[in-house]
């Protein structure tokens, strides 16, 4: 592999060796960096190494080019994430105690964190904005900044927490992130979006780093925009992108209008799997439910939904069985919240308010008898003081006593 010099080379090569040939580590001892693969191999004593590994600053001023592409080709085959279902990233809601209730829904689609600003990571309390059960793998944290440098720090803080992929964010449209020059205005970059991309895989080189766009922003040409961004960053190494289906308007339209009002274009993701179709390309936008996702992405390598599984996560309990041929964890609604009682109960202990982890279940019994008393329980109750699992017993007994009554 040719040598990039400095720690951050010595790192990369150390981590590289010790995933392609197995032994044990020295390179670390030598440029004094715990590096993710030592500090996830074995994944029993990740947990023993963070105080070393995430609290250590790595000096990530070598350049980024483009890790060897032998070496890139061995590291993704080692670690192959299914991506043909996958619950997107959203602002306030996937978080911990969300993706832990998606778990009893689904144990193969791919879950992603809230986006992260790469500063957070960097500066801000790490096992709250990083930490997960491992009850939630396969997990993905998406990142967001524009600094190769910083992403590059902050990629493998998330690495050697034990992130099953890195994903950088190249397509929210939200002012706030537009300040911070990383999101949707990104597409205006894509030579900048390669940087940020090898930077990120350089520092997590065990752990594949993928791009989520949208097809373009405000003036740009759809097939123009999103083309020379998957072609600058295929350049670069990078072979796994999610694409919202349809352009942001940074000016005049808000977040959610840019949700709404810009038209989708699936067609748009499919030419660009047509010409490039060694890639894995995963559609996102606008798709209601598994039977309308496997329908529009039947030519491409998966899908991904975002509110409709957040406010009806009933959908989820189709995955397994629909997507992957697999039995899911759960026979049904009411044996998930069983389910999932233990782990709530496990998080009042430490202090984690109630409504903080059922205001994820609102949405569970939507449209079915009882669903109205489910979520007139949770919502009234959950948020009082001392408020326990009896609250949620309660509202699953409104709903079972309302199918008696229907039955």
């Amino acid at each position: 592999m040719k040598d990039r010099g400095g720690k951050a080379g010595r790192r990369i090569k150390c981590a590289l060796r010790l995933r392609l040939n197995g032994p044990s580590c020295r390179s670390c001892v030598q440029c004094k960096i715990v590096c993710a693969e030592c500090a996830l191999r074995p994944r029993a004593t990740a947990r023993l190494t963070h105080n070393i590994q995430l609290n250590h600053r790595p000096n990530f001023s070598a350049s980024y080019s483009a890790l060897d592409t032998l070496a890139l080709k061995k590291i993704n085959e080692m670690k192959r994430l299914d991506r043909r279902f996958c619950v997107a990233p959203l602002m306030d809601w996937t978080d911990r105690h969300c993706r832990a209730f998606h778990r009893r829904l689904t144990a193969r689609a791919l879950l992603y964190t809230e986006m992260v600003t790469i500063d957070a990571v960097i500066h801000g309390d790490r096992e709250r904005l990083l930490g997960f059960s491992d009850l939630e793998h396969p997990l993905a944290l998406q990142l967001g900044g524009s600094d190769p440098a910083k992403m590059a720090e902050a990629a493998g803080i998330g690495a050697a927490f034990g992130y099953d992929e890195i994903n950088l964010n190249v397509g929210c449209p939200s002012d706030r992130v537009q300040s911070g020059r990383f999101g949707a205005c990104l597409m205006r970059e894509p030579e900048l979006v390669a940087a940020l991309w090898g930077a990120a895989q350089a520092a997590a080189p065990s752990t594949p780093v993928t791009i989520k766009c949208r097809t373009g922003v405000d003036e740009q040409e759809p097939r123009d925009a999103l083309f020379a961004l998957v072609e600058a960053c295929r350049r670069e190494g990078c072979a796994r992108f999610i694409v919202h289906a349809r352009k942001a308007w940074l000016s005049g339209l808000s977040p959610k209008e840019n949700r709404e009002v810009p038209p989708l274009d699936y067609e748009i993701v499919r030419a660009l799997k047509r010409a490039y179709p060694s890639l894995t390309i995963v559609l996102n936008g606008g798709l209601r439910d598994v039977a309308h996702a496997r329908a529009e992405t039947m030519s491409l390598d998966g899908a991904m939904l975002g509110r409709a599984a957040y406010h009806n996560p009933t959908i989820l309990l189709d995955v397994d069985r629909e997507v992957f041929g697999a039995t899911p964890p759960a026979a049904s609604r009411e044996a998930a919240v069983e389910a999932h009682l233990p782990y709530i109960e496990a998080n009042l202990t430490r202090g984690v308010p109630l409504h903080a982890m059922t205001r994820h279940m609102l949405g569970l019994f939507n449209g079915v008898p009882g669903g109205r008393g489910w979520r007139r329980v949770l919502s009234e109750r959950a948020i009082r003081s001392g408020a326990g699992t009896e609250v949620v017993r309660e509202a699953l007994d409104s709903v079972k006593s309302r199918a008696l009554l229907d039955a």
